[in-house]
């Protein structure tokens, strides 16, 4: 079973508390101590009022996202003759527990380093993370699918795919040089234009896409179908890292229809754990064996297991007929084409040498409630600090750095206060 985001959001119970009429920051923080250079592959953007522009053509300029205000003075997207009110999705950071919510719905109620790119790195000092890459929020979803499913026009939509990684890289990437990985969104509505921007984004500097991890869930063609090849061949060509967020399918696992809202909070991961195996056994990256596949937000503890259960079930290809002619085993493949996110998982990060040390990566998910900002590096020695200094560089920096082409300049990998 699973639930919708916009089900999730009126599902009773999930945040007790309500949107208060004036909302509350807590004292700006004091700058933490930096342990480690780190990098977090995992934090989000709220789109700000200007991203589109000027940057999408003109016959398009009244139908493109815009931020407007409504009769109750409550800001929301317009776009395509469309109203979106979760302008921020969890843009929480900074605010008491109390108010946590799927608001804020204003960008005055919002950390300001949600969505403007100087006041993120001075959020980013504050909290010893270097360099960041960064999800989309509740205009694009995690994959970029509300700019494009259901849009009226594929010329606007595919020109507002456009113009949000062309701000992407210009401004939001391109401001501090250094301090974030680009990270497109893929234009989904034909796997071969698709395919054609990531090679011609990767020419200009992004180093991932971010992907829906079960795409049939959103109406799109199955992983299964070769629909995707196209697309997949392009990212494999080109060392574009396809990240699959938690939650991009703009759906939830959950238990019974009763069940307290608890234990989706608890499963959440689980979408991780299902797209891995669907991924796995959609033979793309056996087809395409330098495709990179990174699990985002989806946590590591259910690893090591899945690996069991790979090996277990593998006993039984001759039953399934599935994993015929191919060299390496499914769990040799998963290891050598995935890679996963940890945030506040201990037992997981235990695992490390059976999962693969060189796959491990560490994340903040700034600014979302269960973010670790500003403490992050604290939370994060006090899980990996009795580890080997060789293990400790891999997780916080050198995994992700040669994972996504990004590199650290010297005097940061030697001293983490340098920047």
């Amino acid at each position: 079973m699973s639930i919708d985001f916009d089900d999730l959001e009126r599902r009773p119970g999930f945040f007790v508390g309500s949107k208060p009429a004036t909302v509350t920051f807590l004292p700006e923080p004091e700058r933490r101590r930096r342990r480690y250079t780190l990098i977090s592959v995992d934090d989000h953007l709220v789109e700000p009022p200007h991203m589109f522009a000027g940057r999408v053509p003109a016959r398009f300029a009244e139908l493109a996202p815009r931020v407007l205000l409504d009769d109750a003075g409550m800001e929301y997207w317009a776009y395509d003759d469309k109203r979106h009110y979760k302008v921020g999705l969890n843009a929480v950071v900074g605010r008491p527990q109390s108010e946590l919510s799927f608001e804020p719905s204003r960008f005055d109620e919002m950390r300001r380093g949600a969505w403007d790119i100087d006041a993120r790195i001075h959020d980013m000092d504050l909290n010893g993370v270097y360099a960041s890459l960064n999800f989309p929020s509740s205009l694009a979803g995690f994959a970029g699918q509300r700019y494009q499913l259901g849009v009226s026009d594929p010329e606007l939509a595919l020109a507002v795919v456009r113009a949000a990684n062309d701000w992407h890289l210009e401004e939001w990437a391109g401001r501090h040089p250094g301090r974030i990985i680009p990270a497109q969104v893929p234009w989904l509505l034909d796997p071969a234009v698709g395919a054609a921007e990531i090679r011609t984004n990767a020419a200009r500097g992004f180093r991932a896409v971010t992907f829906p991890e079960l795409p049939e869930r959103l109406g799109l063609p199955s992983l299964h179908t070769g629909h995707w090849d196209p697309f997949m061949e392009a990212c494999a060509e080109t060392g574009t890292v396809v990240c699959l967020h938690v939650g991009s399918s703009s759906s939830a696992p959950m238990t019974s229809s009763d069940a307290p809202a608890d234990t989706i909070g608890v499963l959440f991961f689980g979408w991780a754990m299902f797209a891995a195996v669907d991924w796995l056994y959609s033979k793309l990256p056996v087809r395409f064996p330098s495709l990179k596949i990174c699990l985002s937000e989806g946590g590591i503890g259910w690893v090591a297991g899945l690996m069991d259960r790979l090996d277990h079930v593998g006993r039984y290809q001759a039953m399934y007929g599935t994993w015929e002619g191919i060299d390496l085993t499914p769990r040799e493949v998963f290891q050598r084409n995935f890679w996963f996110c940890a945030i506040e998982d201990p037992s997981g990060l235990d695992h490390r040498h059976r999962i693969g040390i060189d796959h491990v990566m560490l994340e903040s998910d700034y600014p979302h409630q269960d973010g670790t900002w500003p403490d992050t590096q604290e939370i994060i020695h006090d899980q990996i600090g009795h580890f080997p200094a060789d293990e400790i560089r891999k997780v916080t920096w050198e995994n992700a750095s040669k994972l996504f082409e990004h590199p650290v300049p010297q005097a940061i990998q030697d001293d983490p206060e340098a920047f």
